[in-house]
């Protein structure tokens, strides 16, 4: 479970909320579009150009593995895992580079896509912390 899922991590005025991040970004459609806006973003900005080129020509297979480690991570439905098992991000993503400006890229992509998307200020303050952090232990380079 991660924290945005855990109630103890939550302010108090948390009970009017949706009980998970995923029911609190909107369900399935919601999650498809933000992982889309991301993609696109990816395809379109200058700005990710190092991000795009570790993905190789078609962006389809990431997009729907993302989407479905979204759903679980957020808390929803366990679509990752009920296809291929335990999601162990950092092995299998050991093949590519991933360094700091990936990871910022990253980050930074998917914070505009939230931003495009207007997922909640506040969600998008707790998954961007929560991206950081997982981009972060992501890194097998030094720069």
């Amino acid at each position: 479970m991660s924290d945005l899922q855990d109630p103890s991590q939550a302010p108090a005025d948390a009970a009017s909320r949706p009980a998970t991040a995923y029911e609190w970004l909107g369900g399935e459609a919601h999650v498809r579009s933000l992982v889309d806006r991301f993609y696109d973003l990816m395809d379109l900005e200058p700005l990710y150009t190092e991000l795009r080129a570790a993905h190789g020509p078609s962006l389809d297979d990431a997009r729907d593995k993302l989407f479905w480690f979204l759903s679980g991570w957020l808390g929803g439905p366990n679509l990752y895992i009920e296809r291929f098992g335990h999601p162990r991000l950092r092995a299998r993503h050991m093949p590519f580079r991933i360094g700091i400006k990936e990871r910022d890229q990253w980050v930074a992509c998917m914070a505009q896509a939230m931003a495009d998307e207007q997922v909640d200020a506040e969600l998008a303050t707790r998954l961007r912390e929560s991206f950081m952090q997982t981009a972060d232990w992501m890194r097998n380079q030094g720069v």
